[in-house]
């Protein structure tokens, strides 16, 4: 059965919105990559709005080599510092903030809320014969919905209008750059890393290096990969699947009899300790020092190292004694 709202139609507002910025930036005369930016969230706007149109005109293999090459040299541009900024006027909002309080907190709490109700109330609800959401991404059209009412919120709140909601998202994925993209792109890496089947070739690894009788040993394994995994992939949630399937599961869990509940859940916490410490996970640790204005850009990452390295320690003392009770 057809949906109403799928992850495509989605996609394809998120892509107009990139494409609609993408041709601001190459107006705005006072960035001095102005080019090079806008051929860069140009590229994603279009992989965004035409990957099924790709697949028609082209056939599915020519299209995947087509958004690929696309990714490819998106990472290039990126990687050769091609994604400059522009002058843009300065803001303060603080008379404003003061004037509404805690009122600017709404458009945000709002989006859990109505993420909720969608998944959870409209699930299987149809319209004429038609889904509301689609039954496979239920949660992602929840959540494309919840973004929609958050914006409507915001303009209602603040007496704005949706032109100057796209002119401040604009605004910010300058401040930003390229790391708004880093989740996204990160997400296609886990699936190479999950379809080169890294997970085997990790346990390979692991047990050339590491006796299986030595539990210490394999678990310290465990943290490291699961800490490094999550520094070059940028989220744990990413590194998961591939250090627990590898290595995890088929040792520590069914040769060494660990119980799976604490151990995957102090793996996750390992993972944490990466995320602390990388510029991968930029949602975290580079957005935040991008929109604050730091003056070293790799401030919260300094700040964090102590704390990463610390809870590393206490998580391989934590898993050894208690994935074993």
């Amino acid at each position: 059965m057809s949906a109403l709202i799928t992850f495509e139609r989605l996609a394809g507002m998120i892509g107009l919105m990139i494409a609609v910025i993408a041709l601001a930036i190459l107006r705005d005369r006072s960035n001095p990559k102005r080019i090079t930016t806008a051929l860069f969230w140009g590229l994603i706007a279009y992989c965004l709005l035409f990957d099924q149109v790709t697949v028609d005109l082209w056939g599915k293999v020519a299209a995947h080599r087509i958004i690929g090459a696309a990714v490819v040299l998106v990472a290039v541009i990126a990687g050769l510092g091609g994604v400059g900024r522009g002058e843009a006027a300065p803001i303060d909002g603080r008379a404003s903030a003061a004037r509404l309080g805690g009122w600017l907190f709404v458009p945000s709490l709002s989006i859990p809320v109505v993420v909720i109700i969608c998944s959870v109330g409209l699930k299987g609800v149809s319209l004429g014969g038609i889904l509301l959401f689609d039954s496979s991404q239920v949660t992602l059209g929840a959540f494309g919905v919840a973004a929609i009412v958050a914006l409507a919120l915001a303009c209602w709140i603040t007496k704005g209008t949706p032109v100057e909601a796209l002119r401040e998202s604009r605004r910010l994925i300058d401040a930003v750059g390229w790391a708004a993209i880093l989740p996204m792109m990160l997400a296609i890496l886990g699936g190479v890393f999950a379809a080169a089947k890294t997970g085997d070739s990790i346990k390979l690894l692991t047990l050339m290096v590491a006796p299986e009788h030595q539990r210490l040993l394999i678990v310290a394994l465990y943290c490291t990969g699961m800490a490094v995994f999550t520094m070059i992939m940028g989220n744990a949630f990413a590194a998961f699947p591939v250090m627990t399937a590898g290595l995890a599961l088929p040792i520590l869990v069914k040769e060494m009899g660990a119980n799976p509940a604490p151990l995957v859940a102090i793996g996750m916490y390992a993972g944490y300790c990466g995320t602390l410490v990388t510029p991968m996970a930029a949602n975290f640790n580079m957005v935040p020092a991008a929109l604050l204005e730091l003056k070293d850009r790799y401030g919260v990452i300094r700040a964090q190292i102590p704390t990463a390295v610390a809870m590393f320690f206490v998580n391989i003392v934590l898993m050894y004694f208690l994935a074993f009770l």
